[in-house]
């Protein structure tokens, strides 16, 4: 996308209503002109399926929308059995691989995904998760994380990135600046983190810096304390500042979905705040109109700082190579029965 196509552009990501794009949704959309779309269960039955669906929704927009989906693997994961194959969690897997090969298994694992999500038109996935476990972790959060340990959290997500990178498939790493320490379920209630500013960084925002370069990241919706005691990070411009300054990411910047319970006020004031705070895109998922009206209404169109992101994130997709599936599923497979040392 040229550096001057965001004139018009929704700053917003939205969801669909099914498994198939109807003549009113696809008029919205065509007015609405979201950066592009995210999809869930309810719109996934079969590949043929989804294919058109992908199709239909670029057609809406008369663009090459990028079109995005939560694959991490474990119980995230959008498309599942018979059809796609069924991963293990994240964390199930690191812990189980033999460390000298645990960086190629989690690389294989996000290429085949990559592989699965390109042949139906998807091109960009809401993964690797960057938070780093530990006991007190939400469930819902704790075994989609690679490690409690730093250094293995960085080593694998970017493993998992690169994987998905090669396989023409965006990234989008979460949920910066860090979810590990949640103890809440941030669907349903607002996560609060005490932790010091200096722990913070030598921790959970260590492990995001290191992946700054990647193009595009999803805020997290919890409260940092010793930064803004009073917003959640994803409408909190001092933790935006904070995301931009310290971690050093200067790509696309989407917020979690506006429909978690974490977020207070209304879809439309979640929408603005994100934005006004310093978010580059409002990321809307449930596919209700009424509610992405007020989302498109209040987040506004994208500026040329935004747009620019979106270029540079758009100009990393590849095409990717064509790759013996059946050979990267035998070795993937090999890797992980490979004994662990000690």
């Amino acid at each position: 996308m040229p550096s001057d196509a965001g004139a018009g552009l929704s700053a917003t990501i939205l969801g669909c209503e099914g498994t198939h794009l109807g003549p009113d949704e696809h008029a919205f959309f065509r007015d609405a002109n979201p950066l592009g779309f995210i999809l869930f269960a309810r719109n996934v039955d079969t590949p043929d399926q989804l294919c058109r669906l992908t199709r239909d929704l670029r057609n809406a927009l008369g663009r090459d929308a990028p079109i995005l989906v939560d694959q991490e693997g474990g119980r995230v994961q959008r498309l599942r059995a018979p059809h796609w194959r069924e991963w293990l969690p994240p964390l199930e897997q690191v812990a189980g691989t033999a460390p000298e090969v645990m960086e190629r298994s989690i690389w294989l694992r996000y290429r085949l995904i990559a592989a699965e999500l390109r042949s139906v038109g998807i091109d960009a996935n809401c993964a690797p998760s960057v938070d780093i476990a530990r006991r007190q972790t939400h469930p819902f959060l704790r075994n989609r994380c690679f490690s409690d340990d730093l250094g293995t959290v960085i080593k694998a997500a970017r493993a998992a990135a690169d994987g998905l990178l090669a396989g023409g498939v965006l990234p989008a790493v979460k949920h910066m600046p860090g979810h590990g320490r949640a103890t809440m379920d941030s669907h349903l209630e607002l996560p609060r983190v005490d932790a010091g500013l200096m722990e913070l960084e030598q921790t959970d925002f260590a492990a995001f810096r290191a992946l700054a370069d990647l193009p595009m990241a999803l805020t997290a919706h919890i409260v940092f304390d010793a930064v803004d005691a009073g917003h959640p990070a994803t409408s909190s411009a001092r933790m935006i500042t904070v995301i931009r300054d310290m971690i050093g990411f200067d790509g696309l910047l989407i917020s979690d979905d506006l429909s978690m319970q974490a977020l207070s006020g209304s879809i439309g004031e979640r929408a603005g705040a994100a934005i006004a705070a310093g978010c580059d895109i409002a990321l809307h998922c449930n596919g209700k109109r009424a509610e992405m009206e007020a989302v498109v209404a209040n987040a506004g169109t994208v500026g040329p700082k935004t747009a620019k992101r979106i270029e540079r994130a758009l100009q990393a997709r590849q095409t990717p190579d064509a790759i013996d599936t059946a050979h990267l599923e035998a070795e993937f497979e090999a890797l992980l029965k490979e004994p662990r040392n000690g």
